[in-house]
């Protein structure tokens, strides 16, 4: 059986792809929706092809992953491609992995856990930065304070270049405001409605609530019921997230969308391979109990693109293994906490565990 990489030809995808290669790793089944980009991408790497859509019927997707055991599922908005991708998983026996950030996606990816469970397939939704280190650093916290019912999670990234992708699902994010999570229940915020002063390990930067799919994964490692996630920014970005509140209804509006997309696809490449290799990204956390106990960690990765290639593919290679169990997942249920302690260049700071009647 083989294992096929969908959005091959996006940043991404091209980096996942590249990265196999390199490490002498099984090869993918490139696999798109543009036949263009593929075919020459494939025939630069010597590698088979696929090129289809995501619409039509399940069955009809679900013959395109014959001969299939895992799908690496990289073509973001990942609001509008997971869904019937993971259909055509599920209809296969297929098990399904993404690189995808977003709350609702998540969200949507969990609510399918008992079919998946009953089919015999893991879906592993964020495979990439956005969840691995943050959902790790998570778990390793809330083990360490049994009793916590509080966490804050902050990103810090050194470089902030996006790929075509994660602008996309930005925007997208952008126009339907802020989250949280309060009393177990994702609640609609203002977007950047909360600011905060972070110790990373670089030094402190103050950071804006954003909402990352840690309000989804977290929850799911956790059951911490009071989750609020931050991303640093500089003072004027941070002063633009209450105009972006007033500017969400234009935003919204499909037209709009279509055109800042086509703004995003002329615009930006994502990140150059000096800036992969010299920055860093730093997650940090801190969970705190009822009666105010708190302990605080950080994790620090290579840059974010160069650590998802990296992550996504080690978690491939663990499903594929039979390592993860059938049913929706996130990376530390699937493999531990210390699961991102074994990728490469990968650091962490953790407190001693303390009980909650110390």
């Amino acid at each position: 059986m083989a294992w096929l990489l969908y959005g091959a030809y996006g940043y991404t995808g091209e980096l996942i792809a590249r990265r196999a290669l390199d490490k002498g790793d099984e090869p993918p089944i490139l696999a798109g929706r543009r036949e263009a980009p593929l075919r020459a991408l494939a025939e630069e790497l010597g590698l088979e092809w696929r090129a289809f859509p995501l619409g039509g019927t399940p069955d009809r997707r679900a013959d395109h992953l014959e001969g299939v055991d895992a799908v690496l599922h990289v073509a973001g908005p990942f609001s509008q491609t997971s869904a019937p991708m993971v259909r055509a998983c599920l209809a296969r026996g297929a098990h399904y992995l993404d690189v995808t950030g977003e709350v609702d996606v998540f969200e949507a990816v969990f609510a399918r856990d008992e079919e998946a469970r009953q089919a015999g397939v893991t879906l592993l939704p964020g495979v990439g930065f956005d969840v691995v280190p943050s959902d790790c650093l998570a778990a390793a916290l809330a083990s360490r304070l049994p009793e916590a019912c509080r966490l804050e999670l902050a990103i810090y990234s050194e470089s902030q270049e996006t790929s075509q992708g994660t602008a996309k699902s930005m925007l997208e994010g952008v126009s339907q405001g802020g989250r949280v999570r309060r009393r177990g229940r994702l609640e609609r915020v203002s977007f950047g409605h909360a600011t905060r002063v972070v110790a990373f390990p670089p030094g402190r930067r103050r950071c804006v609530a954003i909402p990352w799919g840690d309000l989804s994964t977290a929850y799911r490692s956790t059951g911490i019921e009071e989750i609020t996630t931050y991303m640093a920014q500089p003072a004027l970005a941070i002063a633009g997230t209450r105009l972006a509140n007033l500017a969400a209804p234009i935003l919204s509006l499909g037209p709009v969308q279509r055109r800042l997309n086509r703004w995003i696809e002329r615009n930006v490449s994502g990140p150059s391979e000096s800036t992969r290799e010299r920055a860093q990204t730093h997650v940090w956390g801190r969970v705190e109990d009822r009666w105010g106990v708190a302990l605080e960690g950080s994790v620090t990765t290579p840059e974010a693109y160069r650590f998802t290639a990296d992550s996504a593919l080690a978690c491939l290679e663990r499903v594929r293994a039979g390592d993860a169990p059938a049913g929706a997942q996130t990376p530390s249920l699937a493999f531990g906490a210390e699961f991102v302690t074994g990728l490469e260049d990968v650091c962490w700071r953790l407190p001693a565990a303390r009980l909650a009647s110390e």
